[in-house]
């Protein structure tokens, strides 16, 4: 059994870039599940779509990813293979395209799980990674004019959050997630982002965190979304694989994640699952958290999780 699902972050997304949006999961999808279908490699496929998502500068991990407030583009990623628990996971890392590959290599190339800053730039530089700049116009746009209101008084730092949010929904949206199974029974997941637009320097979120925003073992992957801070707290993609250890659906596994979100540390939050028998799941509590999913079922791609559907 076959399957695989992304996701493109929560938040809102407006109306002229969801054709962009769309398009960039559709791709990303076609991708991995090529990769899943011809070479039956749930880590290849994995990796191979967060590059695509990675890649698309309408989503918040890679290129066109948002800005710290001193304006640099700080990148986390994390990937887990489940039936070893293999992991690699980079965070704060700049001047880098597919942070996801690099967190791969970590795993495959090193004893470590996390390497950060500076030391995971030289690893990259060490494995033939050319420095790459992700910081698109757009986005320096977006980070002028929220630093302009941060000076104004305006009520955009992390003590405020929820009003930020309030505010600016659509600032949520963007990290990018995976998780694929094979016929081996493999399960991987994988999880790309730049963060929330500024935060401070130097901050990580739950995405390279194993077991908050990225985990897989033999009976489950997930791979989280959203407010970092709630997620670490929840160790939400840890919680969702013994969810589905003790048999619980991926959908109902998904369900009961945001339910443990909403009455914790109540931030916005959505949640990919896949299980070991190749079903998947997925849920929020945000406006939008876009999805794409297909299965060897019937091989057919699906897109959901706009708020007009």
């Amino acid at each position: 059994m076959k399957a695989m699902i992304l996701h493109g972050g929560v938040g809102k997304v407006k109306n002229e870039k969801r054709d962009r949006v769309e398009a960039g999961l559709k791709r990303a999808i076609e991708a991995g599940y090529k990769i899943l279908c011809e070479k039956n490699d749930a880590l290849v496929a994995c990796e191979t779509a967060v590059n695509v998502l990675e890649d698309e500068p309408v989503f918040n991990a890679g290129t066109g990813a948002v800005l710290t407030l001193d304006g640099r583009c700080e990148l986390d990623a994390a990937i887990v293979k489940g039936s070893t628990l293999e992991a690699g996971a980079v965070a704060g890392v700049e001047n880098i395209k597919n942070p996801i590959s690099l967190a791969r290599m970590v795993m495959e190339k090193t004893d470590h799980v996390l390497l950060i800053g500076d030391g995971a730039n030289n690893f990259a530089r060490l494995m033939g990674i050319p420095d790459y700049n992700p910081i698109t116009e757009e986005r320096l746009e977006e980070w002028r004019k929220l630093k302009s209101l941060l000076i104004k008084g305006e009520p955009i730092h992390w003590k405020k959050i929820q009003e930020l949010i309030k505010q600016y929904p659509e600032l949520l949206h963007g990290t990018v997630g995976c998780v694929a199974i094979d016929d081996n029974g493999e399960i991987v997941a994988g999880t790309s982002t730049g963060g929330v637009f500024l935060k401070l320097f130097g901050r990580v979120g739950d995405t390279p965190i194993l077991g908050a925003g990225t985990y897989a073992t033999p009976f489950g992957g997930a791979s989280c979304t959203g407010i970092g801070e709630g997620i670490m707290r929840t160790l939400l993609a840890k919680t969702a694989c013994d969810f589905m250890k003790m048999g619980i659906s991926a959908q109902k596994t998904a369900e009961a994640c945001i339910d443990l979100i909403n009455n914790t540390v109540m931030t916005e939050t959505g949640i990919i699952t896949l299980d070991k028998s190749g079903k998947i799941g997925f849920a929020h509590n945000a406006e939008n958290m876009p999805v794409a999913f297909v299965s060897s079922l019937d091989n057919e791609i699906k897109i959901a999780g706009f708020s007009s559907e």
